[in-house]
This record gives C-alpha cells, structure tokens and sequence, in this order.
C-alpha cells in the first residue's frame, strides 16, 4: 500500500471511525486521539491489508482501542472514588445498595455481548434513534431491534435477581 492509497484510505474512513469512538467513549477529544491512533496501528500493518476488507479492519481497531480505554478510566475512577472517600448524606446502608447495584450494572453491562450493549448504549447514553443506529452501523433498522430487545431482554435477566 503506498503513501498515496494510505492517505486516501485516511480521508475516507477518518471521519466515521472518529464518530464511531465518540459514541462508545462520549468525548470527542478522546475518540480523536484514538482515531489517529487506529491509523497508526493500520499503517503499522499496511501490509497486511486487504481493501475489501479494510473497513472492517479499521473498526475492529477502533474497537478494541476504546475497549482499552474505557477499562483504563475506570481503574482510573475506581481510584479517585476510593481516594476521595466521599461522605453523602444518605445512609451507608443506602450507598453501600447503589454500589453494589452499581457494581451489578456495570458487570452485566460489561458481559453483555458486544453488538447488543453497543446498540443500547447508543440508544440509551448518546440517545440516537433506532434509525440513526442503523445508519452509523450500516444495518437494517430491523437488526438494530432485535439487537436492541436482546440487550433489554439480557439487562432484565441479570439484573432480576440479586447475586
């Protein structure tokens, strides 16, 4: 691949991977600077790509970057919350319930498989439509659904019953 296919292969996806970060970490800054960084790692490999292939390639990148990023911030903000030691004003029988609770959702959503929370969280966090999903993902409005009713139907399934 030369420099000339590399910078073309750039101007035409830089964009939709950058938004396609920004849905799953919810900062633009954040999914700027790991955008370039999946371009780093695609010219790294730029000899192992193949173009009819390539989008997929550059996503799965992407994805796996913003996995390794959202699992940093939140060793990063288990600390800063044990650090801080927050005295509230509700009972420490009501805070230690939303922890584990907590603790509960973010387990469940971390198990919950990929192409469903990826739906749900740009549904129920960035607040898209169904059809906008659709559009970003490059799928049927129908998919988004099915996917969208097995998140929900996961999240009442796990989070029924106590542990």
């Amino acid at each position: 691949m030369t420099v000339d296919d590399f910078k073309s292969l750039f101007n035409e996806h830089y964009d939709g991977i950058k938004n396609f970060l920004y849905y799953k970490t919810g900062d633009v800054e954040v999914a700027e600077d790991i955008a370039q960084d999946v371009f780093l790692k695609a010219w790294d490999k730029r000899s192992d790509i193949r173009l009819e292939t390539v989008k997929s390639f550059l996503y799965t990148i992407a994805n796996n970057l913003a996995i390794n990023h959202l699992k940093h911030r939140n060793v990063v903000f288990d600390f800063v919350r044990k650090e801080r030691n927050d005295s509230s004003y509700e009972s420490p029988e009501f805070q230690l319930e939303v922890k584990e609770f907590d603790q509960r959702l973010q387990q469940t959503l971390a198990a919950m498989p990929e192409k469903n929370r990826e739906v749900f969280l740009m549904n129920r966090i960035e607040k898209l439509t169904y059809n906008d999903i659709a559009e970003r993902l490059g799928l049927s409005v129908k998919a988004i659904e099915k996917r969208m009713s097995g998140a929900l139907s996961y999240l009442r399934d796990k989070l029924k019953h106590p542990i």
